[in-house]
């Protein structure tokens, strides 16, 4: 459909840009990561930390250089890039999709406005708010492209639908054997 080949490359163009940007200044997000961070580790307490597991344990207490997030953000970015090309040239498109939807959970998390000194300034708070409904939404709408079947039938409908069938066919051999043998 027209509508889909223009939609997908208009909503996946996010995506790419901020891919693109991850890539090629990876300290802005690398520190962004950071904040997010140090906030969630003000909320978590230390038992919780001790006994998650290592990579995430090691990032809650801080052991993380800036140098790795700043790889892991490119990585991420690169991620990002990817799948979203993907989505805008129509290339699977649903698994794209879901996988944007996924890339954008730690966007989610690291943009919750917690500060892990007290309170935020009015426009670091409203920064992070929007950061935050910003990658929501793109998440709710990268779930909605994953699951568009684009009218054709599903994988649970094709199951079904297949068993029924495949008892319909066995149900007429019986009936033919039954006719064979009484005939």
């Amino acid at each position: 459909m027209l509508l889909r080949r223009i939609a997908r490359p208009l909503f996946a163009s996010w995506f790419v840009s901020q891919g693109l940007d991850a890539l090629r200044q990876p300290a802005g997000h690398a520190q962004v990561m950071r904040d997010g961070l140090d906030g969630l580790r003000s909320r978590v307490p230390g038992t919780a930390r001790a006994s998650a597991p290592a990579p995430v344990g090691k990032a809650l207490d801080g052991d993380v250089s800036d140098k790795q997030l700043a790889m892991l953000a490119q990585a991420h970015g690169a991620a990002m890039l990817v799948a979203g090309t993907m989505l805008a040239v129509g290339r699977a498109p649903r698994t794209a999709a879901l996988a944007l939807a996924g890339l954008t959970v730690p966007l989610v998390l690291v943009n919750l406005p917690l500060s892990r000194r007290g309170a935020l300034t009015p426009a670091e708070k409203k920064a992070r708010t929007e950061r935050l409904v910003r990658a929501l939404s793109f998440t709710g709408g990268a779930v909605l492209a994953g699951v568009d079947l684009e009218g054709r039938p599903g994988v649970s409908w094709r199951v079904q639908h297949a068993m029924v069938d495949r008892a319909a066919v066995k149900a007429a051999r019986a009936a033919e054997a039954a006719k064979h043998v009484d005939g």
